[in-house]
């Protein structure tokens, strides 16, 4: 489990800075400011749940089911949540908007507020 949250954790920081740099110079002749901003959200919470995943994997054993559930919470609520909001801009820019996956974006993110839920919670647990 450590070292799936450390490669998935470094997966995502090359992806969103690739994604960051496609959005900054190929998407941007496309996309409306509302569609770079959204696509900008995406990118950063993607590197945010990068650096996550990589501390985690670094500084914790990962052995309970708490601590998987944590880091399954974080990687597939990024996925949920940026990817959903990649493939909005892009559908929209292109007049075909993936309308199914404007759901999947706040589920993403519920899956982001459990990860840090769980996250905050074994801290705590930790210290008493």
């Amino acid at each position: 489990m450590v070292l799936l949250s450390q490669v998935i954790g470094a997966l995502f920081g090359l992806l969103g800075i690739i994604l960051g740099a496609f959005g900054a110079h190929r998407l941007k002749k496309s996309f409306t400011q509302d569609q770079m901003n959204s696509f900008e959200t995406g990118v950063k919470y993607q590197m945010y749940h990068a650096l996550v995943l990589l501390m985690i994997g670094f500084n914790f054993n990962l052995e309970t089911k708490l601590e998987h559930y944590m880091v399954f919470s974080f990687i597939l609520g990024t996925l949920l949540f940026s990817f959903s909001i990649y493939g909005l801009c892009v559908s929209a820019s292109k007049g075909k908007k993936l309308k199914f996956l404007g759901p999947v974006t706040p589920l993403g993110g519920l899956l982001l507020v459990v990860g840090w839920s769980l996250l905050f919670y074994n801290l705590i647990r930790n210290l008493f």
